[in-house]
C-alpha cells in the first residue's frame, strides 16, 4: 500500500511535466506579430510559429532562427518557456524572424535509435521539414540564406546537432541546450561545411548526462537512447572546423548566488571560415534553458542558472557568425 502514493505522484508529476513544457501553464500576452502557419511536408501538415519584427521590410534580407521545443513540448511552448517572450523580445530589437516549429507528437527525430516515439519509429522526415521551412522563407520573406540558425532545448538540442550534421549547406549556426549529439547520428554525420555551434550544459542535468550515456525521463524513469559526452559533443565540432584545440576559459561573475550556479566559458576559435566552438558551463546547472522558466521542481529538473541570459547569449554568437564567416 505504501506504494501507491508513489506512483500516484510520479504520474501527477509527469502530467504536470508535460502541461509545464507544452507551455500550457503560461501565458503571453497577443502579439499581432506572432502567427501559427502550416506546411505540408512528405504527406503531412507541419504547423509552426512564427514572429515578425514591426521593422521588417521585404527588400533588407534578414536572419532566421529557429527555437526547438524539447520532447512533450511545442512551438508555442517553446515560445512561452523562455525568458519572458521567448526570443520575440530580441526579434524585435535586432530584426530577425523567429520560428517556433512544432515536432510530430511533440518529439523531433533526432536520430536516437531504440526510442518509442512516433517521430523516431515512422522516421519522420523532420530534418526535411526544416529545410523546406529555410526555403519557403527565403522566397517570401527575405530570409539571407547565409544567416539562418537553430538553438533548441533537449530533444530540440540534440534535432538542432542533427541539423548541422546533415544542413550544414544551409545552417551557419547551432546553440544546443541541455542536450549532446546522439550516439547513433555520429556514424552518418558529415557535414559539407564547417557550422558554428555554441553550447550551453549543465554539469548536474539530471536527464541528459553531462558525461554522456543514457537519457532519461524523471528519476530515471525510461532509458531515451544514449548520447556523447558534453566534451566529445563540442570537440566533435572543434576537429571538424579545424578550431584551435586549446581554449580560452573565462569564469564569469556569479551575479546570482542565490541560484546555486556557476558560470565558466570555453572558446574554441580561428575555425574554417570564422568558426568557433564555444561551450558555457553551468556548473550546478540542471536540465534548464538560463534565465528561463524554472519549469519544475529542482529534484525533477535540477537548478536554472540567472547570472547568464541563454536568450542574449544564442543571438550574439548567431550574429557573430553568418555562414562565410
Amino acid at each position: 500500500m505504501k506504494k501507491i502514493p508513489t506512483v500516484l505522484s510520479m504520474c501527477v508529476l509527469l502530467i504536470i511535466m508535460v502541461l509545464l513544457i507544452s507551455g500550457c501553464l503560461y501565458k503571453i500576452p497577443e502579439d499581432p506579430n506572432t502567427f501559427t502557419k502550416s506546411i505540408m511536408h512528405d504527406g503531412l501538415e507541419r504547423t509552426y510559429r512564427i514572429h515578425i519584427p514591426p521593422s521588417f521590410n521585404n527588400n533588407t534580407p534578414v536572419p532566421l532562427v529557429f527555437a526547438l521545443h524539447g520532447g512533450l513540448g511545442t512551438g508555442e511552448g517553446m515560445e512561452r518557456s523562455l525568458t519572458l517572450g521567448g526570443f520575440n523580445t530580441l526579434s524585435d530589437q535586432e530584426g530577425f524572424i523567429v520560428i517556433y516549429p512544432d515536432g510530430i507528437e511533440k518529439h523531433w527525430n533526432d536520430g536516437r535509435k531504440n526510442v518509442t516515439y512516433h517521430a523516431h519509429t515512422e522516421n519522420i522526415d523532420d530534418v526535411g521539414f526544416i529545410s523546406a521551412l529555410i526555403d519557403k522563407h527565403i522566397e517570401e520573406y527575405n530570409i539571407d540564406p547565409e544567416r539562418v540558425y537553430s538553438t533548441g532545448i533537449s530533444n530540440g538540442a540534440m534535432m538542432s546537432y542533427r541539423l548541422a550534421c546533415e544542413l550544414s549547406e544551409k545552417i551557419a549556426a547551432i546553440a544546443p541546450v541541455a542536450g549532446n549529439i546522439p550516439e547513433d547520428i555520429v556514424p552518418q554525420c558529415s557535414p559539407s561545411k564547417p557550422v558554428s555551434v555554441l553550447v550551453i550544459s549543465g554539469t548536474d542535468d539530471p536527464l541528459v548526462p553531462w558525461d554522456g550515456g543514457h537519457v532519461t525521463g524523471p528519476f530515471g524513469s525510461k532509458k531515451l537512447g544514449k548520447v556523447l559526452s558534453v566534451n566529445d559533443s563540442i570537440h566533435y565540432w572543434i576537429d571538424h572546423n579545424n578550431c584551435n584545440s586549446t581554449p580560452e576559459i573565462t569564469w564569469l561573475p556569479d551575479t546570482d548566488p542565490s541560484d546555486g550556479t556557476l558560470v565558466w566559458r570555453e572558446v574554441y576559435g580561428q575555425g574554417n571560415n570564422g568558426t568557433e566552438v564555444i561551450l558555457y558551463g553551468i556548473e550546478g546547472g540542471g536540465h534548464t534553458w538560463p534565465d528561463g522558466l524554472q519549469y519544475l521542481s529542482k529534484i525533477i529538473i535540477g537548478k536554472t542558472c540567472r547570472d547568464i541570459n541563454a536568450n542574449e547569449i544564442i543571438w550574439e554568437f548567431f550574429e557573430q557568425h553568418p555562414m562565410n564567416g
